[in-house]
């Protein structure tokens, strides 16, 4: 292993980026290598595997077991190259002009390479107060992975005092995000033959007066006076993403399948906005559907949720990842992390800040400076100081 700290950030985020880790796919064998590593250093931990048997989280303790920690968080999936036009192999690390190119260099295996490059000073350091690695999968498909690991946190003696998630901000603290709920409408109509339109339920028309809802409530979101101004987007947002209904242009459609999303800035918004839509559906669409035909009707389905997260800006975990990171300002930001869930199923305070521009994530050719690496490693030095101290 390379002794500068650089050079280790550089070689383990390559390993890292070499694994294909796309969320359909297995993450064994990238926690593996990243077990081979720790033990190395006589570190051990603690695998939570997913019914599958093909997922792992990795729960890390460095530093005495018995008092309250910190925690670095990352996670180990990364979206799809599919139908990007990549300039290079995606899963082999190149470096130009100071960018370290590959799929998730910035989301964000630029964070966990930081954190594993740091870990020969966090053995050394003699820690006073022990620093907790939190290495999950599945995060780009829902926070999925890391709400095992945190019910086997949760269930520990010792609870960590505040955890610093590692996605891209540019090193700026981040305190909060919005949370999200995604659901999935089945409309069950009636085909008939097209010349006969009026003996059939159309389930793609009855589907269109949903998405009409849908987009009246945004709309009235977007007007609504309760709103934040640290978001850029600063009210929640309502959308219909996915259509898909009908088999051919002479058959009354005899399903359509709508997916929709609310990304709420309180707490619980997010499920209210979608809970508020299926209801008025099941109240205003499928009566009407049923009494052309009893067997037509919606079938609702949760897709994906997760909290927001709402630190509040003078709590000591904010205080602490400010004197940390050499800066005093503070944002909130539009996209997910597993952050709120850190607060919400273990009860540990939480903030997000991580190398790299959230920009860059998903892209072709996603980059992530070698300068915002080398921000992350002195946060993460800082953090041990810190923690021999206290």
């Amino acid at each position: 292993m390379p002794s500068s700290r650089p050079d280790r950030i550089r070689k383990l985020l390559a390993d890292l980026v070499g694994f294909d880790t796309i969320s359909d796919r297995t993450n064994l064998p990238l926690i593996a290598h990243i077990e081979s590593y720790l033990a190395g250093f006589g570190v051990k931990g603690e695998r939570i595997v997913d019914e599958t048997g093909q997922k792992a989280a990795l729960w890390v303790t460095i530093g005495p077991e018995d008092r309250p920690g910190f925690v670095l968080s990352g996670h180990t999936d990364v979206v799809p190259v599919v139908g990007q036009d990549w300039s290079h192999d995606p899963f082999k690390l190149a470096e130009r002009d100071g960018k370290l190119y590959g799929r998730g260099t910035t989301d964000m295996k630029g964070f966990v390479a930081v954190c594993l490059a740091m870990v020969p000073e966090m053995v050394d350091a003699r820690l006073k107060t022990p620093i907790h690695l939190a290495i999950s999968y599945d995060e780009e498909i829902g926070c999925v992975g890391v709400r095992p690991m945190l019910r086997e946190v949760a269930r520990k003696k010792v609870r960590p005092l505040g955890c610093f998630v590692g996605e891209p901000t540019q090193m700026q603290v981040i305190i909060g995000h919005k949370g999200k709920h995604g659901v999935r409408a089945t409309f069950r109509g009636l085909a008939r033959h097209s010349s006969i339109a009026p003996e059939g339920v159309n389930a793609i028309e009855y589907a269109a007066e949903l998405i009409v809802e849908i987009r009246r409530r945004a709309m009235a979101l977007a007007a609504a006076h309760a709103t934040d101004s640290l978001y850029d987007v600063p009210h929640s947002t309502l959308l219909t993403s996915i259509v898909h209904g009908g088999a051919a242009l002479n058959i009354v459609p005899d399903t359509c399948t709508v997916e929709f999303e609310c990304r709420g800035i309180g707490i619980t918004e997010s499920r209210e906005v979608t809970d508020a839509i299926v209801a008025w559906a099941k109240a205003e669409l499928e009566p009407a559907m049923k009494a052309r035909n009893a067997e037509c009707g919606i079938a609702f389905e949760e897709i994906l949720d997760y909290p927001a997260l709402d630190t509040e800006a003078d709590a000591p975990i904010v205080t602490l990842a400010k004197s940390l990171a050499g800066r005093n300002d503070h944002a909130k930001v539009a996209f997910g992390t597993e952050a709120s869930l850190f607060a919400d199923i273990a009860d540990i305070p939480s903030v997000v800040i991580g190398p790299g521009s959230i920009a860059q994530a998903h892209t072709p050719d996603e980059f992530v400076e070698m300068a915002e690496l080398e921000k992350c490693g002195g946060f993460v030095e800082r953090l041990i100081a810190h923690c021999v101290k206290s």
